[in-house]
C-alpha cells in the first residue's frame, strides 16, 4: 500500500500554500505576563558543558575553505537513549598550520542537560580540515558510526560499540581524496545495506589558490575578499556502494553521478516521485542544482533543468548551500528548499506530482524574507508538536569584508524560524525571543532532542565561533509520539520509511529522509506531533524495500519514545 494510491489517505491542506503571505505572527509567543515562552532558549557554555571553538584558520590570503565550514552533529554514539553531540573542526592542511594542534569533540549526554567531552576516550578527534559529518549505522550491528568530509581527505569511523571508534577508512575504501563537503547515507538500490553519497565542491588546493581582490573601496585597499566559487572548476562527487563485509565499490561512473560535476554542498536522500527509490537533491554553489533520479537502483538520472530546481529566476545558476525536503502542504509529494547567498533569494520547490517543481518561494513570502539573507543549515520539523511542519534556517555571509561592501548585508545574521499553524509558513522569527535577534556566523544546523521531552531541540555550528545549543520550550504544551524505527531487511535507519498516522482528527504522513541542512547530522527518531489529542488511534510504517512492509499499530503510548522494529508487531519502549 502507498501514500500514492490513496491507501494511507489524504489531508485537504488549508488554503493554498502558494498563496500564503510569510508575515509577522499574532503574539503567540509574546514575552508578555501569562503568555507562553519564547519557542527556544540558548543553554550556553559553561553550563552546558561544551567548552569548545571552532577555529577556521582565517588568513590575509582568503583561503576559501577557511569560510565555509563547519558541520555538526545529534547521534547516540552509546545506544543509551540520550542524544550526544559531535563538532567538527579545522585543522593542518596545506594552506593552514595551526598554532597548536586542532580537534573534532564528542560530547556525552549527562542525562541532565549537560555533556561531558569524551573525545579523547572515543578517538574521534579527526586529522585534517574538517568540513561536515554524517552518521549512520552502515555494517548494521546497531551502533552508529560516522563519516566525517573533510578538505584533503574523509575518514570514515566505525563504532565498536565500547564507547569507541576505529579509522577504517583505507580499508573501507572511502577516503574521498579532495574538498570533500555533505555526505548522506542511503539504500540507493534497495538492497537494505546503507551506501554513501559524497559531495565534492570545486577543484582546490594551495597552488591553485585565486587572490580575489576587494573591490575599490578606500577601507578596503590593500584587502582581499573570499573569491566566488564560480572562479573554481566543478569536480563530480562520489558514490559508494556498500558491499556488505565492511567495504565499499566506487560507482560514481557507474551510476551516472561522475557525469555531473559541481560544485556541491548539500545534499537530501528523498524520494520525490513516490517510487520507493530514493532520489538525491543536491545544492551547488554558482552553478546548476543536480536532481538525481533513482531509476530502479540501475542509474541515477539528473533532471534538475526540466524539473525546474536548477536555477533562480531567469535562468541564473544562484550560490546553493544548504537543503532540506519534506512534504510541507500534506499532499502525499515530497517538496524541496535550499538556501542561497544575499540577493539571490531562498529556493522553495513545491512538488507537481510528474518530476517537476514550482518555485513557490516568491508567493508565499519566503523570498522577500530571504532577500538580504544567505543561508546555509535549515531543517523542516514541528517544533510546537501540532501535527505541522515548521521551519529553522541558520544563516551568516560567507565573506568577512561584507559589510564593508553592501550597507544593508551583514557579515553575522540572526537565524530565521517559520511557523506553520496548518495554512502555509509564517516568519515568526522576531517574535520568537532573544535567539532569533542575536547574530552568528552559523554555518551548520541539525535537530535533536537532547533532553528527552519530545520538544525538538536545534544544534547550530558558528564559523571560527563557538556552537549555540537551544533548549525547545514549547514542544511538551502539545501532545507526541517519538519513533525509534529499525530495519531488518529494509537499511537498519529506515531511511525511506514511511510513516502515517490519526490522533483524532489530525492525520499526518511522514517521510524518514537522509541526511538534509548543510555539513550535519540530524536525531535519527522520529517525532510526531499530536496536537491536543491525547491518542493515537492508529500508526502505519511502510518500512522501504527490499521489505516494503506496512505495519499497522494501536496500541502506541503518548508522550514517550517507542522503538519499533521491522516484522514485529508489538513496539518496544525506548
Amino acid at each position: 500500500m502507498s501514500w500514492r494510491s490513496g491507501a494511507v489517505g489524504r489531508r485537504e491542506f488549508l488554503g493554498s500554500l502558494a498563496a500564503t503571505l510569510i508575515l509577522p505572527a499574532a503574539s503567540r509567543f509574546s514575552s508578555a505576563a501569562n503568555s507562553p515562552p519564547f519557542p527556544f532558549s540558548e543553554i550556553a557554555a559553561p553550563a552546558s558543558g561544551i567548552i569548545w571553538t571552532h577555529t577556521a584558520g582565517l588568513s590575509h590570503e582568503k583561503y576559501l575553505p577557511e569560510s565555509t565550514g563547519a558541520g555538526c552533529a545529534f547521534l547516540d554514539y552509546d545506544n543509551d537513549g540520550w542524544m550526544d553531540i559531535y563538532l567538527v573542526n579545522s585543522g593542518r592542511c596545506d594552506f593552514f598550520t595551526p598554532a597548536e594542534p586542532l580537534r573534532n569533540a564528542l560530547y556525552r549526554n549527562n542525562r541532565d542537560g549537560t555533556f561531558s567531552d569524551v573525545t579523547a576516550k572515543a578517538g574521534v578527534a579527526g586529522r585534517g580540515y574538517g568540513m561536515g559529518v554524517a552518521v549512520g549505522d552502515y555494517n548494521a550491528d546497531g551502533f552508529p558510526d560516522m563519516y566525517v568530509t573533510q578538505y584533503g581527505r574523509s575518514l570514515l569511523y566505525r563504532n565498536n560499540g565500547d564507547g569507541t571508534f576505529t579509522d577504517v577508512t583505507e580499508q573501507a575504501g572511502v577516503a574521498a581524496p579532495g574538498w570533500a563537503s555533505s555526505a548522506v547515507w542511503f539504500d540507493y538500490d534497495n538492497d537494505g545495506r546503507l551506501d554513501l553519497f559524497v559531495g565534492r565542491f570545486v577543484d582546490f588546493d594551495k597552488t591553485k589558490h585565486h587572490a580575489c581582490t576587494a573591490p575599490n573601496i578606500p577601507a578596503l585597499k590593500g584587502m582581499n575578499e573570499y573569491c566566488y566559487p564560480r572562479v573554481y572548476s566543478p569536480m563530480p562527487s562520489w558514490l559508494f556502494h556498500n558491499n556488505g563485509d565492511g567495504t565499499f565499490t566506487d560507482v560514481s561512473q557507474k551510476m551516472g553521478i561522475s557525469d555531473n560535476p559541481g560544485k556541491s554542498w548539500g545534499v537530501v536522500a528523498t524520494d520525490i516521485n513516490n517510487d520507493g527509490w530514493m532520489d538525491l537533491f543536491v545544492a551547488n554553489d554558482t552553478v546548476a542544482n543536480f536532481l538525481f533520479m533513482n531509476r530502479a537502483g540501475k542509474r541515477l538520472e539528473e533532471i534538475g533543468f526540466t524539473a525546474g530546481v536548477s536555477f533562480g529566476e531567469g535562468g541564473k545558476a544562484r550560490s546553493g548551500m544548504g537543503v532540506d525536503s519534506a512534504d510541507i502542504n500534506e499532499d502525499g509529494w515530497a517538496d524541496l528548499f535550499v538556501t542561497n547567498l544575499n540577493h539571490e533569494f531562498y529556493g522553495f520547490y513545491q512538488n507537481r506530482h510528474d518530476e517537476t517543481f514550482d518555485d513557490v518561494a516568491a508567493a508565499t513570502g519566503i523570498a522577500n524574507a530571504t532577500k538580504l539573507m544567505s543561508g546555509w543549515g535549515l531543517k523542516f520539523f514541528d517544533y510546537d508538536n501540532d501535527g505541522n511542519l515548521d521551519l529553522i534556517i541558520a544563516n551568516g555571509h560567507p565573506d568577512d569584508l561584507i559589510e564593508k561592501i553592501y550597507d544593508n548585508v551583514k557579515y553575522r545574521e540572526p537565524l530565521l524560524l517559520f511557523h506553520n499553524a496548518g495554512g502555509g509558513l509564517k516568519n515568526v522569527s522576531q517574535e520568537s525571543g532573544p535567539v532569533f535577534t542575536r547574530p552568528m556566523s552559523a554555518r551548520g544546523l541539525a535537530i535533536g532532542d537532547f533532553d528527552n521531552d519530545g520538544a525538538v531541540d536545534v544544534l547550530i555550528s558558528n564559523n571560527n565561533e563557538a556552537p549555540v545549543l537551544l533548549r525547545n520550550n514549547v514542544g511538551s504544551q502539545n501532545h507526541w509520539l517519538g519513533l525509534k524505527l529499525i530495519g531488518k531487511k529494509a537499511n537498519i535507519d529506515a531511511i525511506g520509511a514511511r510513516v502515517t498516522y490519526q490522533a483524532g482528527d489530525l492525520k499526518r504522513s511522514r517521510m524518514k529522509v537522509g541526511g538534509g541542512s548543510y555539513l550535519s547530522s540530524h536525531d535519527p527518531r522520529m517525532v510526531l506531533g499530536l496536537g491536543q489529542s491525547n491518542k493515537v488511534d492508529w500508526l502505519e510504517v511502510k518500512w522501504p524495500q527490499p521489505s516494503g512492509v506496512t505495519q499497522r499499530f494501536t496500541n502506541l503510548p503518548i508522550n514517550r519514545y517507542v522503538t519499533l522494529r521491522e516484522g514485529e508487531a508489538e513496539y518496544r519502549k525506548s
